[in-house]
């Protein structure tokens, strides 16, 4: 009973504080308040300059006026002065405080402001949380600014509910008439700083007296202290009173923190989306809002320090914002805005290409270092949808020596095991790696944050500190004056960790300097985030649109490279460098996944389809150029595995008889076959058999037959185009309409199916290759249902213990059975362009030409079908609500292919002819010598281009992809070839075993990059 007592007691007093700060301390903080006049200008439409959007007539904006509708932007002047009975003392305390309507809900997500002064130069922004400026001006003093506006739709108001519908979130046409802020008013304000200072001293002390892991007699010390504070405030003077007030608070304010108190080391920070629940063009003005708070900040306080990612970000402010970029240069030099992660933008790393990573580094650092002179030494990913293998090795190869996370504390099921550790990637690189054990990128310092971080970092007994970043993003302004102060009251107070404003780098440092002589805990290959499964399907055009472009430009360097060595063409460096900043900030992490607003995916497809158009004209003008004059028509492949059957530029042989398709019906089934293969399709469109004559193996059954159409009810929990749960597997629809089997008219060996279900079709031609045992599907998706889940399953006749999925330079081996908590988190995988599954004689692969999203499972057959089967299923299309309500509705067509190759050599090899298209080209060459080429057993030659400075070097990356060691033999039409990183800066030296040859030995999955000086 004693105890409970106390605790109701404790209770108590902490109630009656709460009560006293928000009635009494908190009304106290201004001294002095005067109004401001406004008026305001509405243009409408898209943003204007500063100069269009402050010319022309303006009318009185008074409080409680409506404002803005949504996406709109008002251009609102503020202008009055200091009154002038105003104590000079006041001259270095007044500020401007101008409130739009924000609400205090949310730190960001509605509207914005950036101020101006009358001459355009950009002040600072107004934020929900963070919307005054301190200024310079004694009384009597003239008041003027300008304010661009920004009516961002609210995705919340306090009532949980949508402001606007969703459909509104679509675009500036579709939002409709109605304002949708009503401005609450401008003026001069005077703070009363001891009664702020009052305010900090009791929300860090009532935080460290709440939080669980504060023992009781520091508890009870602080609520004693608290109690005497009360006793001395006077609330009909608490501007008179702060000061005693406080003083009764000194004691426990000054007690050091414990001996082995860990150090946080706290790293301002902002994370904004480059685009999400608003459109890419507004994120530039997001980040010039943002980026002026930090700078102002820092001029008061010079032990602050900003972290900030993303050299599209930097690109945009140097483009748009060129004074405020001189500030943020300025800042930079002195330390104090520090650019960190090398990546062009926070990307997605699930679903872009190996050579998209690669270019995220070599845009993102090139820009860094050209700048600034600055190479970051650290991957900086927060808030990215779980992590690649692979990427160690690309961020090793970038000089990155670091890696920084966060998102991996959102697993839904496993917890992962440390905070700092050692991530080994699939080709044995090694990077020191931290995630945040604040839980967040976005936090505020608080006690409770603080001492949430102390209590749940995992690693103590090996590292001493951790990292904090803080300030609020995507709108909210970043880091504040009150942050600020919170951090540097818990810097060293006894119930939470220390606190030291910092750099990342300072972190990383003392980190390495823990594990000099021990090696830390290692976690080995991808980091599946157990969330977020939705992301790996949604919005099909935006990733068709991706898997294009990286083709494409993989094309268009080679046959570009080819043609500037081979006839000395003009290279199209400043087109091909565009295009990849386009097709990498596409794969930002919120547009690729599919989770943004129609409007942002929208853009997406414009994007893509213009970079698609230009990479078409540089590969025809480049091949054209190889072919020379002639009416000569040349068949050319730019795979790294050129087809026999191909007249390529660079074969010179002739093409080899091609062996036909027969097509017939035998009962109710349309068979096909192949030299290799025999197919039968049902009149309901799967496939009954499919025997291999090479291994005499049946694949399918009519139990269990191919080319299934499985549609399930998809409302996932929380996050609509985020997640797919577990559960949908709960509810499956019967695919059940009508279904058409035919033979196609064009005598093209081709057997058309057509299926009906709900408001959908779904139309297929399926066919067989006539020189490798491959059954080629095109399915054609007419998709207008909500809310569901379309896949289409292969459910081979193989005991497959594993999976294999292509990841970036590799792939990953995955179980089919779900021993553990960890395998059975893993029912929706992601896979680049295959998923291979062998019983060690005989294998199937899936390729696909743009899906990722799939699901492998392991399960027996029946009496009548005996053996185990494993199960491969593309995840095709869905259709979440939000944050997008018309989400993939339309025509898409998929194109998949089923390839039987006992090992994963023939999913690599079949998923690059599907990617490369056959390309005819007119000329009088019947062959030109390719400029690099590469013989050893599973080694790729995947990209040649020429160099990034501008020199003219070749580069050569290739890369081994069958998980085994190799020797690979190079041979490039280039001299003093040496082996360079992915920044194409010298690796060591590399010894020529013969002219223009030489001999590479590779670890299993290994990227090597060479350079040298073309031979003409």
């Amino acid at each position: 009973m004693t105890e409970i007592r106390q605790q109701d007691a404790a209770t108590q007093i902490v109630r009656r504080l709460d009560r006293v700060v928000r009635e009494v301390i908190r009304p106290a903080r201004v001294r002095q308040r005067s109004p401001l006049s406004v008026s305001a200008r509405r243009v409408g439409g898209e943003p204007v300059s500063f100069a269009e959007g402050t010319r022309g007539d303006v009318a009185p904006l008074a409080v409680g006026d409506a404002w803005g509708r949504a996406w709109d932007t008002v251009w609102m002047h503020v202008s009055g002065s200091v009154p002038g009975e105003w104590d000079a003392r006041t001259a270095a305390a007044v500020e401007l405080e101008i409130d739009l309507g924000f609400t205090t809900a949310q730190s960001g997500f509605q509207a914005e402001g950036l101020v101006y002064t009358t001459d355009g130069s950009v002040v600072r922004a107004l934020s929900p949380l963070n919307h005054r400026l301190p200024l310079q001006a004694g009384p009597g003093a003239a008041i003027e600014y300008w304010v661009e506006a920004a009516a961002n739709p609210t995705l919340n108001n306090a009532h949980g509910t949508n402001l606007i519908p969703l459909a509104h979130l679509g675009s500036w046409e579709s939002a409709g008439e109605e304002e949708i802020y009503r401005f609450a008013g401008a003026h001069l304000v005077v703070p009363e700083a001891e009664v702020v200072a009052l305010a900090h001293d009791v929300d860090l002390l009532r935080g460290i007296a709440t939080n669980d892991g504060t023992d009781v007699r520091r508890r009870d010390l602080i609520l004693t202290a608290i109690e005497r504070m009360l006793a001395v405030l006077d609330p009909t003077d608490v501007a008179g009173t702060a000061a005693a007030a406080r003083h009764q608070l000194t004691d426990v304010l000054t007690s050091p923190a414990h001996a082995s108190a860990m150090t946080l080391t706290a790293v301002g920070h902002a994370h904004i989306d480059s685009a999400w629940l608003w459109p890419l063009r507004e994120t530039i003005r997001k980040c010039a809002r943002t980026f002026s708070n930090v700078v102002t900040l820092m001029e008061d306080n010079p032990d602050f320090v900003f972290a900030c990612s993303s050299a599209q970000q930097f690109a945009w402010m140097k483009e748009h914002y060129p004074d405020l970029y001189a500030r943020i240069s300025d800042a930079v030099a002195r330390g104090q805005f520090v650019p960190v992660g090398g990546m062009w933008v926070e990307s997605d790393t699930n679903m872009p290409s190996g050579e998209s990573l690669v270019r995220q580094f070599v845009a993102g650092q090139g820009f860094f270092m050209r700048e600034f002179g600055i190479e970051c030494p650290e991957v900086w990913l927060p808030d990215s949808f779980g992590y690649t293998g692979a990427l160690p090795q690309i961020a090793r190869s970038a000089g990155a020596r670091w890696f920084f996370g966060q998102k991996m504390s959102w697993n839904r099921t496993n917890r992962m095991p440390h905070h700092t550790f050692t991530w080994e990637g699939i080709d044995g690189s090694r990077i020191l790696t931290h995630f945040t054990p604040v839980d967040t990128y976005n936090s505020d310092l608080s006690p409770f944050e603080l001492g949430y971080a102390h209590g749940n970092f995992a690693d103590h007994g090996q590292f001493s500190g951790g990292i904090v970043p803080f300030g609020y993003g995507d709108g909210g302004g970043g880091p504040t004056r009150e942050m600020l102060e919170a951090g540097r009251r818990a810097a060293d107070v006894e119930g939470l960790p220390r606190v030291r404003f910092g750099a990342p780098s300072e972190f990383f440092a003392q980190a390495e300097a823990e594990v000099a002589d021990a090696d830390p805990a290692t976690w080995a290959g991808e980091m599946y985030l157990e969330l977020h499964r939705g992301t790996y399907s949604a919005q099909v055009r935006t990733k068709r649109g991706n898997r294009r472009a990286e083709s494409l430009l993989r094309e268009a360097e080679l046959w570009a490279a080819t043609a500037a060595v081979r006839t000395g063409a003009p290279y199209p460096a400043d087109q091909l460098r565009r295009i990849w900043e386009r097709t990498l900030l596409l794969q930002f992490h919120d547009i690729l996944p599919g989770s943004s607003i129609s409007w942002v995916h929208a853009d997406a497809e414009r994007m893509h389809a213009e970079d698609a158009a230009v990479l078409e004209q540089i590969i025809e003008f480049s091949l054209a150029a190889l072919a020379g004059p002639g009416d000569r028509t040349i068949t050319v492949n730019g795979s790294p595995f050129p087809r026999r059957d191909i007249l390529a530029l660079g074969a010179g042989e002739p093409a080899p008889e091609r062996a036909e398709i027969a097509l017939d019906r035998v009962g109710d089934h349309h068979v096909l076959r192949s030299p290799h293969l025999t197919l039968h399709i049902a009149a309901d469109g799967t496939f009954v058999s499919l025997h291999d004559r090479d291994s005499d193996r049946q694949l399918f059954s009519a139990e269990h037959p191919g080319n299934v159409l499985a549609l399930y009810q998809d409302i996932p929990t929380d996050w609509d185009a985020w997640d797919v749960d577990a559960h949908y597997r709960d509810l499956e629809i019967p695919v059940s309409g009508p279904v058409d089997v035919s033979i196609a008219d064009d005598g093209s060996a081709q057997v058309l199916i057509s299926r009906e279900f709900g408001s959908s079709r779904v139309d297929q031609s399926v066919t067989l290759m006539p020189d490798r045992p491959v059954v080629d599907i095109v399915t054609t998706v007419h998709w207008h249902e909500q809310q569901r889940l379309l896949k289409l399953a292969q459910p081979f006749r193989i005991d497959a213990p594993t999976s294999s999925a292509e990841t970036q330079f590799g792939h990953v081996h995955r179980p089919t059975h779900v021993n553990t908590s960890w395998d059975e988190a893993r029912f929706e995988v992601v896979a680049h362009r295959w998923v291979h599954v062998s019983d060690g004689v005989v294998g199937a692969a899936v390729v696909n030409d743009s899906t990722y999203g799939h699901d492998v499972t392991r399960f027996p057959g029946d009496e009548s079908s005996p053996g185990y089967r494993t199960q491969v299923r593309q995840t095709l299309v869905r259709g979440p609500l939000y944050p997008d309500p018309e989400s993939d509705q339309g025509q898409h067509t998929f194109r998949s292919r089923l390839v039987i190759t006992p090992d994963v050599a023939g999913a690599v090899e079949e998923a690059y002819d599907l990617d490369t298209p056959i390309r005819t080209v007119t000329g009088g060459r019947l062959s030109v010598p390719p400029v690099a080429q590469v013989f050893g057993d599973g080694v790729v030659l995947h990209t040649v281009k020429l160099a990034e400075d501008g020199s003219g070097d070749l580069i050569v990356r290739a890369y081994e992809s069958l998980g085994r060691p190799a020797r690979a033999r190079f041979v490039i039409n280039a001299d003093g070839l040496h082996e360079v990183d992915i920044l194409e800066r010298p690796a060591g030296p590399v010894a020529l075993t013969r002219e223009r040859e030489l001999e590479l030995d590779l670890r299993a999955f290994q990227i090597v990059t060479l350079r040298g000086r073309p031979r003409s």
